[in-house]
């Protein structure tokens, strides 16, 4: 089903979350002028609908296929993706020194956006290579730059990242593969990666992976890691990238859904010729994988935001069209799921832009900004992702019997998107860094800013104030609380705190919508309906996330009461 590009409202967050004026305002980022800006934002709409959204069926029903180490991508997909690169879309936000716009990273969020919305497991192949680039932007040297960089901006080349094996998934430190030095510069790859990625397809000439491993006599743990660029193509002496490096796809996982997206269990180095080089120091490898994790965790966030936008305006049509009695959208019960869709839709977008924002203000080096970008990431992912799977669910609720048939195409956005809170460090993983790095490893400091920023922008919005006051008083409670404790409580205090930045990002926007009203000012449909999603955050979802407070102060004793065997019975 066709869907319209939410132009309107990725604009208007552009502009009253993000205050892109003010990073234009920077000599780096000059060339945002709004009549770019407005380009990029309506351009990428147009090329997602016309090229990517037409095949996220074929996608979800024929699939990559595997046969003697090869992939091959679904009818269509080559030339969706050759037109990606020939329109320039993959290089927004890449160095300009390497062939890039070098604009800010919150437009290249719009661009992801548009491409998850029209087709999300084709667009994680674009997600992927951006976190490439960005790492061997950060750490790469300047020839491994000058080699790999301007291919993989354009798009020429993608990219991967290789961290989990079979006995290592989230315990990175476990990883067994290896990295010998060979003399020259290069290294001698050997393991196993298992869930990577487009890890192989055909859609380009050339896939490089950035690969985790350790060398000789590291230490254990993720100290003694190191990270290496491997191509599947290596330089064959003559400047061709033409000579195969001993990679090998074994086989693609049986997913419950992004099916478009080959989920490869890789092997390197079965003939003992597969060369990396270093990208980073010699055990620096988790500094630079999680430069390109914490551009992933974002941009997974941004997933529950793509499938919330299509999952609710597909809902919409099916509710306006579907006649029981009278049209299903006039019943209160349809209106409580459509409102919510839109309203969590909507809050997810505000708080993923904000942290992009918070990216492009941190290169800036305004003060702050990295702190606060890395206090929003785990909400981002999490709580995006979790909104995300909701609104999908929801989706086939409103569509009721049909929705449970794949015909209708929305039991497929369900699937697609219940990978996003597992991938990229499980939304577990993300609560406990909330209260772990990022809320003991400063004392509170970045989150207490937040607090103080929210409280004084809520107004009279007494269920926001009732949340921040919770917040800040948990805030304390955790920071004196056992590890176990503050464990057991992470993933409640991950949705206050996210449904509290929410709230006052929702807020702002309802502010800004009714003065434009009152003042006769912009689409006053749009505008309108802007106001009644913000209230309904505020005086609905808000109000949900008190609930949360007892459990996250409730202490981990009760879920240790049954041992292993006891819980198990």
């Amino acid at each position: 089903m066709a869907y319209t590009p939410p132009t309107t409202e990725q604009r208007f967050v552009l502009d009253h979350v993000v205050r892109i004026d003010e990073l234009a305002g920077n000599n780096a980022f000059a060339d945002a002028t709004p009549d770019l800006v407005e380009a990029i934002v309506e351009g990428a709409g147009a090329f997602a609908l016309g090229e990517y959204a037409p095949l996220n069926r074929i996608g979800d029903t024929v699939g990559a296929r595997w046969k003697d180490g090869v992939v091959t991508m679904p009818h269509g997909f080559h030339a969706a993706y050759r037109a990606l690169v020939d329109n320039g879309w993959g290089t927004i936000v890449g160095p300009k020194d390497a062939g890039g716009q070098g604009l800010p990273f919150v437009l290249g969020t719009i661009v992801l956006e548009d491409l998850g919305t029209a087709n999300m497991a084709f667009t994680l192949c674009n997600m992927l290579t951006a976190g490439a680039v960005e790492a061997l932007a950060v750490h790469g040297s300047q020839e491994l730059q000058g080699d790999y960089l301007p291919k993989l901006v354009s798009g020429e080349w993608t990219g991967t990242m290789n961290l989990t094996e079979p006995q290592a998934g989230s315990d990175v430190g476990a990883l067994r593969s290896t990295a010998t030095p060979v003399g020259d510069g290069s290294w001698r790859v050997t393991g196993t990666k298992i869930y990577i990625t487009f890890g192989e397809h055909d859609l380009t000439d050339n896939i490089v992976h950035l690969v985790l491993a350790r060398t000789p006599d590291a230490p254990a743990g993720t100290k003694g890691i190191s990270l290496f660029l491997v191509p599947k193509l290596r330089p064959a002496g003559d400047g061709s990238f033409t000579q195969a490096n001993d990679v090998r796809c074994v086989s693609i996982e049986h997913k419950l859904g992004i099916h478009a997206s080959p989920t490869c269990v890789l092997s390197f180095g079965d003939d003992g010729d597969c060369l990396g080089w270093l990208v980073g120091p010699e055990m620096g490898g988790m500094r630079a994988m999680f430069t390109m994790m914490n551009n992933a965790r974002l941009n997974v966030g941004l997933q529950g935001v793509q499938i919330g936008e299509r999952a609710t305006q597909e809902a919409i049509a099916y509710a306006s069209d579907r006649v029981q009695g009278k049209a299903i959208i006039e019943h209160p019960d349809v209106r409580r799921m459509l409102l919510r869709m839109k309203a969590l839709t909507q809050a997810a977008r505000a708080l993923v832009y904000a942290a992009a924002g918070e990216v492009d203000r941190a290169h800036l080096g305004v003060d702050g900004a990295k702190a606060r970008v890395d206090l929003l990431t785990p909400l981002a992912k999490a709580y995006g992702t979790d909104v995300g799977c909701e609104i999908a669910s929801l989706g086939v609720q409103v569509h009721g019997g049909m929705g449970f048939v794949e015909e209708t195409g929305a039991a497929q956005h369900y699937r697609d998107i219940r990978i996003a809170p597992i991938y990229e460090g499980t939304n577990g993983i993300q609560a406990a860094d909330l209260v772990g790095r990022k809320l003991t490893g400063d004392g509170g400091t970045a989150l207490k800013a937040l607090i103080a920023e929210v409280r004084a922008e809520a107004g009279d919005h007494a269920s926001l104030l009732s949340l921040v006051d919770a917040v800040a008083e948990t805030t304390e409670w955790l920071l004196t609380a056992t590890p176990d404790d503050r464990l057991a409580g992470s993933y409640p205090f991950l949705d206050m705190v996210a449904v509290m930045t929410c709230g006052w990002l929702m807020a702002r926007q309802g502010k800004v919508a009714a003065a434009m009203l009152m003042a006769g000012e912009g689409d006053p449909v749009f505008l309108k309906a802007k106001t009644v999603t913000t209230r309904y955050y505020l005086e609905h979802v808000v109000p949900e996330a008190l609930g949360r407070v007892a459990a996250a102060r409730a202490g981990s004793v009760l879920l240790f009461e049954l041992s292993a065997e006891e819980l198990a019975a």
